[in-house]
């Protein structure tokens, strides 16, 4: 389709420095993404038939960071989106992190942060003598850094930020949007723990804190109070100061006209990402990619694609349209492998995230297509058997691409 091609040509078509392409075709780009994942296995040629023939036909779609740096030699990430470590709740600290947040955006990643780390708006600092400007106005600075590079890219920036839903600057947080010139370029989302929605249910106070190691002496003294929370960046719970308290119920509805009126903020269950994260033992999750679909560790990142469900249908529009399981399964175990590979063969601008991936090798592979694989089975997308489907086409999926993904850990 027309626009189909000039999405193509504008984003993802290889083109020399002039605009010249290099990309004669979208078979080309298919080529040259087959050929650079391919790298990173001991037989590239096989493997590179094998991958071309998944990407063949729109069967199987990279993301689009992959679909337009794959292959082309640049200095660029193949990851649509990173989440970057824990802010220091120090001015160099903040500033390295802000670094680290430039450079991955110049590489064309969009980045995630949790802000809970830094001291509320008020706090002394006992070194210097001055007061915290709280995590809202630290982030700012981002919001400053996002749009310039903005200015100097084609591709636009997008960033995440999260706080606590304990946190004492919560409020300041939740409202930041209200201003339609304030923080432009963050997604906002609340992490809402289990506790604190048990606190709306029984319509009970709710502590907001700070963990009381990082104040100075005199905080310490002024809010005596202590609580036990677990906290962004730490290992386990730890002592925290009460600032003060809010009537919960009060809090979950300013965040609700918040969002009613201004889009912003959106919510995370902290509590119930981190029971459902296959590596709970081993880290805590506390922010999400820029569009807040993809939970992720610190320095952990967006290696996705997905399958085109319409490739999969067989006798589309007959008497006997079907979706094809066993296709579907074979497709999921060579696009879970192609995964894998972007991770070897990733620019990585920071070098904590290369360890980070190197080391969990996370990959996130979906559907699309669904609606018009419907279309084709002749399906209502209200009717029983199309939930049936969905179940069905995810059931498939899930299985192969984790015995998929089993198998090349024990390859190594």
């Amino acid at each position: 389709a027309p626009i189909s091609e000039q999405i193509w040509d504008m984003k993802y078509r290889l083109k020399d420095a002039d605009g010249t392409p290099v990309d004669r075709t979208v078979e080309d780009s298919w080529r040259r993404i087959a050929r650079a994942l391919a790298k990173a296995e001991k037989d590239p040629e096989f493997w590179e038939q094998r991958f071309y023939d998944a990407l063949e036909d729109f069967k199987y779609r990279p993301a689009g960071r992959i679909t337009a740096g794959a292959g082309t030699g640049r200095s660029v990430t193949l990851f649509n989106c990173f989440v970057m470590g824990r802010v220091p709740d120090d001015m160099a600290g903040i500033f390295d992190a802000l670094k680290q947040g430039a450079l991955t955006m110049q590489q064309g990643g969009g980045v995630g942060y949790d802000f809970s780390t830094l001291r509320p708006a008020g706090a002394h600092g006992d070194r210097v003598g001055g007061m915290a400007s709280g995590p809202v106005s630290f982030m700012g600075i981002w919001d400053s850094m996002c749009a310039t590079l903005l200015s100097t890219a084609a591709r636009r920036g997008a960033m995440m930020g999260t706080l606590r839903c304990d946190h004492s600057d919560i409020e300041a947080f939740i409202d930041a949007k209200r201003d339609p010139h304030e923080l432009r370029n963050f997604n906002l989302s609340v992490l809402v723990s289990d506790a604190f929605m048990q606190a709306v249910a029984d319509d009970a106070d709710w502590p907001l804190v700070f963990p009381a190691a990082q104040l100075g002496e005199a905080d310490q003294v002024r809010y005596p109070e202590r609580v036990e929370r677990r906290w962004s960046g730490e290992s386990g719970p730890v002592s925290c100061a009460v600032w003060r308290r809010v009537p919960a119920r009060e809090l979950w509805q300013r965040m609700l006209r918040a969002n009613y009126d201004t889009a912003e903020p959106g919510v995370l269950f902290v509590d119930r990402i981190n029971g459902q994260n296959n590596l709970a033992y081993r880290e805590w999750i506390s922010a999400t990619n820029p569009c807040g679909e993809i939970p992720l560790p610190a320095y952990g990142a967006c290696d996705l694609g997905s399958l085109n469900l319409t490739a999969f249908v067989r006798d589309p529009f007959g008497e006997r349209p079907r979706l094809d399981l066993a296709a579907l399964g074979a497709a999921a175990r060579t696009a879970t492998r192609m995964l894998d590979n972007v991770i070897d063969i990733n620019f990585y601008a920071v070098p904590q995230a290369c360890n980070s991936n190197l080391k969990h090798r996370p990959v996130g592979l979906g559907l699309m297509g669904f609606q018009d694989a419907l279309y084709k089975l002749g399906l209502p997308d209200t009717c029983p058997e199309a939930v049936d489907f969905a179940d069905r086409s995810l059931e498939q999926l899930h299985p192969f691409s984790m015995r998929a993904a089993a198998q090349l850990c024990a390859c190594g």
